[in-house]
């Protein structure tokens, strides 16, 4: 059940790792978001495609780089729910993506808490910029859920160039009114955070920019439009009819959102507040297309490794050790805990998270306590607990990462007690979060592999 979205106590929450300084005083914040990138998309992260990532590097070497960080679904509208309320997306009824033929109706509730809700309390100008993807009526825009201002789509994705949906709508607003703009979508995305920036850089912000890259329709930035008013096709786009023109085109696009993604550091050092700026990047789920997620098994859509298991790094001049590696297990609904409590904000009272706050690891190298992690999409299931995994796709089956992470060697059959205990805890946890939702978004029907 949702919480009334302004009920905050007024003493600071005792929590540990909690940052608490005056409103000027207190970090910048920057959550960056890829859309469909693969766990070995990045130059990083070691891709073999040529794929050159200079930018999103440099934040790898000089801060954190995770190996085990996931995204809480394996397609784009379910992460984005549990990223906003540091909750497992079940809870608000986001298990599946808000599509734009048939269920234009649906939505995150309005009365979810959001980190943009908790942070503009606490004395933060607020902004998203790019993909939204959770829902398309005014009550579900991002300037009802925390956000100052909002520009950008609230569809799964559009043409770069058009901004034409999937089903040949318009769809770039401005806040809650649809305002055509002409530009590469990724381009855009990054220069209204960067005007945003420069508004804001005497005072603490919170900025959320949501890329669309590397998602189809696979454009490069010198591309023309492929989609028209009335007319969504090519859907894809019509580089993705040749495999090494996609493949061309998947690179262009990447790397334009990794010179966005320079752009804003240097604006950053140009204006004085890099080392006050904490900056996390991430992906949404696993790759489709060309993406790569050597050496995991599993795509997006499944919840085999390849489809959750994501590139992230953490960025803190000052605070996190540069060119550190961590291979504690993390997931982007963690994000809600530990950017509050960077910025030492309250939390409403009786708000209870999912998530867990990364400060004392990202800070200190802590490890995290042991807990049990959770995956589900539709019939598509798995819970984590240490190096152990469950996987209900096409049957049960089980892996023990750390001997076998492409998830090759079913362990199933010789470790029937893990089995057991693995499956008791997924179906407490399902009960758990499915208690009390009326309503949930639909699960797109792919064909459902074992292994790919």
């Amino acid at each position: 059940m949702a919480l009334p979205r302004l009920a905050f106590p007024a003493a600071q929450s005792n929590r540990p790792h909690t940052i608490s300084k005056t409103a000027a005083q207190r970090p910048n914040i920057i959550v960056i978001l890829a859309d469909d990138m693969g766990y070995s998309d990045l130059s990083c992260y070691g891709n073999q495609e040529g794929i050159s990532t200079p930018n999103i590097d440099a934040l790898a070497k000089g801060g954190m780089r995770f190996t085990d960080f996931h995204s809480n679904g394996p397609v784009c509208s379910p992460t984005r729910a549990a990223l906003l309320t540091g909750r497992y997306q079940q809870r608000c009824g986001i298990e599946g993506v808000v599509l734009a033929r048939k269920y234009r109706k649906t939505g995150m509730a309005p009365e979810e808490v959001t980190f943009a809700e908790v942070l503009k309390t606490a004395g933060y100008a607020t902004a998203m910029f790019g993909k939204w993807h959770l829902g398309y009526r005014t009550k579900f825009n991002p300037t009802k859920q925390g956000f100052d201002v909002f520009d950008g789509f609230v569809s799964g994705n559009v043409d770069y160039q058009s901004h034409i949906d999937v089903i040949g709508r318009p769809d770039w607003w401005k806040n809650s009114e649809l305002l055509p703009k002409e530009g590469y979508s990724t381009y855009l995305i990054e220069d209204y955070g960067l005007r945003f920036i420069e508004q804001h850089k005497d005072e603490p912000f919170c900025l959320y920019l949501a890329h669309e890259s590397p998602h189809f329709p696979y454009q490069g930035p010198n591309d023309p439009a492929d989609r028209t008013p009335g007319n969504p096709n090519p859907a894809r786009g019509r580089r993705n009819a040749d495999k090494e023109d996609r493949k061309l085109a998947y690179k262009e696009m990447i790397e334009a959102m990794d010179s966005g993604i320079g752009r804003t550091v240097a604006a950053l050092k140009r204006l004085g507040i890099e080392q006050k700026t904490f900056i996390f990047f991430f992906s949404d789920n696993g790759p489709m297309g060309p993406g790569t997620c050597i050496p995991l098994n599993g795509r997006k859509g499944g919840v085999l490794e390849g489809g959750h298991r994501v590139p992230a790094i953490a960025y803190w001049p000052g605070k996190i050790k540069p060119g550190s590696v961590t291979d504690e297990t993390a997931m982007g609904m963690d994000l809600f805990p530990t950017i509050t409590a960077i910025a030492g904000a309250t939390l409403p009272a009786g708000l209870k998270l999912d998530g867990v706050n990364l400060l004392g690891l990202l800070l200190d190298g802590k490890k995290l306590a042991e807990r049990s992690l959770f995956w589900r999409y539709g019939e598509r299931k798995a819970v984590r607990k240490g190096p152990w995994k469950l996987v209900v796709q096409s049957g049960v089956h089980l892996y023990n990462l750390d001997d076998d992470l492409a998830e090759k060697n079913d362990l199933a059959a010789s470790e029937p007690e893990m089995v057991k205990a693995l499956q008791a805890e997924l179906a407490v946890w399902e009960r758990d979060v499915d208690a009390g939702v009326k309503q949930r978004t639909p699960i797109m029907r792919r064909k459902s592999k074992k292994h790919s």
